[in-house]
């Protein structure tokens, strides 16, 4: 029988005893396909536990219970911060954190102070966790936090902070664009090319010449089309072109898979 047709209660049980990422995953999926009271109950019944799995197959689920819109929302945002008031594992941490990052539009002053204190938490898995609790608010609280998260050792914090601050929100001042100029600098490619899209999206005239300089290198990616793109300067059109010649002469694989990227950009430039 196809785990469609099976019941809601017997994928909580197989939950439980799941051998493998992928079969979790699937029964999570396919709970949060059904938006109702009999899931809500379960998975917050789940979220309550004493036990880690049980609370973390809960909150994974509600998380995500009907797309749009959420089931219960209100609920399920008021359950995740009740449960922040607790000691948690790391591991409940994560799914606390993960699942109020796709509850977050509606957070008051008080929910988002709670989520800043823990900024100091030093797992990496549980900061990443936060930054996508913490990104798109528009915050000065949850801002400054995510711009002290772009100066983080690591780069995948650094890359996901930056993205926060330069994509999710639409602020604007002096310090969010400090940091964004800090980041072009960043050793990390893709780090450094969120800061590039950051300043686009604010219209910084500078950031032309940055962009420019990665043409002329021979370094872009999707990201650096998308700042070109939102900048809309046709000025951009001769490294483009120079830089499409150049690597459909290229006999590399990866040079010369970004035709396709490049045309698209050229075309949509020219419009």
């Amino acid at each position: 029988m196809r785990r469609k047709n099976w019941t809601s209660e017997k994928i909580f049980n197989r939950l439980l005893n799941n051998k493998t990422h992928k079969t979790y995953w699937d029964n999570i999926s396919e709970l949060r396909r059904r938006p109702n009271q009999e899931v809500f109950e379960k998975a917050y019944e789940f979220a309550k536990s004493d036990f880690d799995k049980q609370k973390i197959i809960g909150l994974d689920v509600l998380q995500q219970l009907g797309f749009d819109p959420r089931y219960n929302k209100k609920q399920t945002v008021e359950l995740h911060f009740e449960l922040l008031e607790k000691e948690q594992s790391d591991n409940v941490l994560k799914s606390i954190f993960h699942g109020i990052g796709h509850n977050n539009d509606e957070l008051s002053e008080k929910q988002i102070s709670k989520l800043v204190e823990f900024k100091t938490i030093k797992n990496t898995d549980i900061k990443h966790a936060l930054i996508s609790a913490l990104s798109g608010l528009e915050n000065s609280d949850a801002i400054n936090t995510l711009i002290e998260f772009t100066e983080h050792k690591t780069s995948t914090i650094r890359n996901w902070a930056t993205f926060g601050i330069g994509t999710l929100i639409e602020s604007d001042n002096i310090e969010i664009r400090n940091a964004l100029w800090k980041r072009t600098g960043d050793t990390d490619f893709e780090t450094k090319s969120e800061a590039i899209v950051g300043l686009a999206n604010r219209k910084d005239e500078k950031i032309k010449g940055v962009i420019k300089s990665e043409l002329e290198n021979g370094d872009y990616g999707t990201l650096l089309f998308e700042a070109i793109l939102t900048l809309d300067d046709k000025d951009f059109l001769p490294l483009l072109i120079k830089n499409l010649e150049m690597a459909k002469k290229d006999k590399d694989d990866i040079a010369n898979g970004w035709v396709l990227a490049l045309e698209g950009a050229i075309s949509e430039l020219k419009k």
